[in-house]
């Protein structure tokens, strides 16, 4: 397998680490969002994801695209270590709890929105950093609340890692990164206190990629 990463890349962040917690042997080809005006728009790769963004994950002569269809697809193909409870009310559960993070909170704080409000919209510095904190607000009060369940355990679901737990930790990453104040989501942090804490989180932060700067 081949993953196509960036990082800092939260949604490539997420895979690193299913890959990891999966126990899963894989190349890296990085792919720089910024430099030469972003390498994920230029042609070449541009041929493997028609969305320009990253990650991509190559295997067995297919590409693959979108990091919550990929994770599902590892847990699929390779079920040892699931990310994904059996029982479908508990899956219903972990795939909401990823979802509000990676389909309604990073997409709105992601490179390419934070650029246009600064390039097109001529946004502030402080007028992006404000974007950012409100939305991160926004859906980690509601998952904090989400959060407050019998069914959270150790982790967001549970006593072993899911798919949720490879959605949080790079949001909070990137969160931390805008100075965003997380005091009031004491469950959030507990969680990725006890994710922080496993090798394969770890070696999935972007600090410890050969790509970091």
């Amino acid at each position: 397998m081949k993953l196509y990463s960036y990082y800092r890349s939260s949604a490539a962040y997420r895979v690193r680490i299913a890959l990891n917690l999966k126990k899963l042997a894989y190349d890296t080809a990085f792919v720089h969002l910024v430099k030469q005006g972003g390498e994920q728009k230029l042609p070449e790769y541009a041929k493997l994801n028609p969305q320009k963004l990253v990650p991509s994950l190559e295997d067995k002569g297919q590409i693959f695209t979108q990091s919550l269809a990929i994770i599902e697809y590892l847990d699929e193909t390779h079920p040892e270590h699931p990310l994904l409870p059996a029982a479908p009310a508990e899956r219903a559960r972990v795939r909401a709890l990823s979802q509000l993070i990676a389909c309604d909170t990073h997409p709105l704080n992601n490179l390419r929105v934070l650029q246009y409000l600064q390039n097109q919209l001529g946004a502030s510095e402080a007028a992006k950093t404000e974007w950012y904190s409100h939305w991160i607000q926004e859906s980690f009060t509601a998952l904090e609340s989400m959060l407050q369940s019998a069914q959270t355990g150790r982790f967001c679901h549970g006593n072993t890692p899911t798919l949720a737990d490879c959605c949080l930790i790079p949001q909070v990453y990137n969160a931390r990164r805008f100075n965003v104040d997380l005091s009031a989501y004491p469950t959030i942090m507990r969680i990725v206190g006890e994710c922080e804490s496993l090798p394969e989180f770890q070696a999935a932060a972007p600090e410890n990629q050969p790509d970091a700067e």
